[in-house]
């Protein structure tokens, strides 16, 4: 499942995924800019990668299409429900939070901030 590139692994499978040596960035990341049509040079500057080390990522992800568009969908799946996850997490707990009273002496504070919201909205519309 590696790739070897210049005499040593350029990447390598860890608990997030495939991954590129020595770094945190997933071929998976990779493949989401490349799926927004960003070229080579912008993906590796945008993720901080060497020449060689973009240049592994995509010969890798040529060399093993299939299986890795499999497991790039599979990632998509599982961060679609990470999200959904915790969305509805929040939710609870803003839902919880704004039901708190607000602590005694602070309602000049909490008056500002519901003024500078209200502005904030104004400017919006």
């Amino acid at each position: 499942m590696t790739s070897v590139w210049n005499g040593q692994t350029a990447i390598i499978r860890t608990e997030r995924g495939l991954t590129i040596a020595g770094t945190r960035i997933t071929l998976y990341d990779v493949m989401d800019f490349l799926k927004a049509q960003y070229p080579s040079k912008l993906i590796r500057d945008k993720l901080n990668l060497t020449d060689t080390q973009i240049n592994a990522a995509l010969a890798y992800l040529e060399t093993n299409r299939t299986q890795v568009e499999s497991e790039y969908q599979e990632a998509l799946h599982v961060r679609e429900e990470i999200r959904q996850y915790w969305e509805e997490r929040n939710r609870e707990h803003f839902a919880k939070t704004a039901t708190v009273a607000h602590k005694p002496g602070q309602e000049a504070l909490w008056a500002k901030l519901e003024e500078q919201k209200a502005k904030r909205t104004s400017q919006r519309i």
